[in-house]
């Protein structure tokens, strides 16, 4: 269950993406999809996998540039990561679209329906208590985008003209907009969160910097909305196994400790997101 963006409970909606998924309800398949009754497996290394021959990771769409549909597959920074996990393991990624809040509890690793969850999370203390993550890939910052209409660039200003502020629902932008005294109106999805500015439903948002980047690179968008100040919090994402899951989680560091050291990692950057910043490899 997800809060809409009036903040009542409500189921989240599924899709389908690809017809082999139709049997599953929540499948999505970033590589071909298998007969999906073969149980767990062993990776190379003996790394075990809840499906023989996969690597399944638990996402939430979409998230772009990190996670999102295009042409019939889900791509994007972070399924670029794990599919150099994948290669390296031997074996064919598969992503599973889950609610955002349950990566926070390790519910769907414990479970054992993901071998690990890759959702542009930040790492934090509070998150360490259910899930062990990878070293740190990525340096995000929180961004305010605000309507041109509103005039607004600092939280400062939207409190000031009491302008409506908005979130995406259990991540740390609505974390950190609710330390600063605001009481965020939650949306489910970051397409809900750029939808409640076009309807109106809020003046501002917080959200991930990259996020908002890849928004502005739409015309429409550029034109009707203004990047605000930029937020540093210091956060950085990671990806999460299972507690005490070592062996995957030293394969998902090794891949991408490797992709840093030989350029791959520039590449997937340059890519999905833009130019890497200086100072980073």
């Amino acid at each position: 269950m997800l809060r809409t963006a009036g903040g009542q409970r409500a189921p989240r909606p599924r899709t389908a993406f690809i017809a082999c998924a139709a049997a599953a309800g929540l499948l999505l398949a970033a590589t071909a999809c298998g007969d999906g009754d073969e149980g767990p497996g062993e990776a190379a290394g003996g790394v075990p996998v809840v499906e023989k021959g996969k690597l399944t990771t638990c996402t939430h769409l979409p998230y772009p540039p990190f996670q999102f549909e295009q042409g019939g597959k889900v791509v994007g920074f972070d399924v670029a990561l794990i599919d150099l996990v994948a290669k390296n393991l031997g074996v064919e990624q598969k992503i599973l679209d889950t609610p955002f809040e349950n990566f926070k509890t390790g519910a769907f690793l414990n479970s054992g329906e993901c071998d690990l969850a890759a959702a542009g999370m930040t790492i934090t203390e509070d998150r360490k208590k259910n899930v062990d993550f990878s070293v740190p890939y990525f340096d995000a910052t929180q961004a305010l985008l605000a309507t041109k209409k509103s005039g607004a660039t600092t939280l400062a200003e939207v409190r000031a003209r009491k302008l409506k502020l908005g979130a995406q629902a259990e991540t740390t932008g609505e974390s950190y907009a609710t330390s600063q005294g605001f009481d965020p109106v939650a949306f489910e999805s970051s397409d809900a969160v750029l939808n409640g500015l076009r309807t109106g439903q809020v003046d501002a948002v917080v959200i991930d910097y990259p996020v908002v980047q890849g928004w502005l690179k739409d015309k429409a968008n550029a034109d009707a909305f203004a990047l605000g100040q930029n937020i540093e919090t210091g956060e950085q994402y990671g990806f999460s196994v299972k507690k005490g899951n070592d062996k995957l989680r030293a394969a998902i560091d090794k891949a991408i400790t490797d992709a840093r050291a030989d350029g791959t990692y520039k590449k997937i950057y340059e890519q999905w997101i833009g130019p890497l910043p200086q100072g980073q490899s």
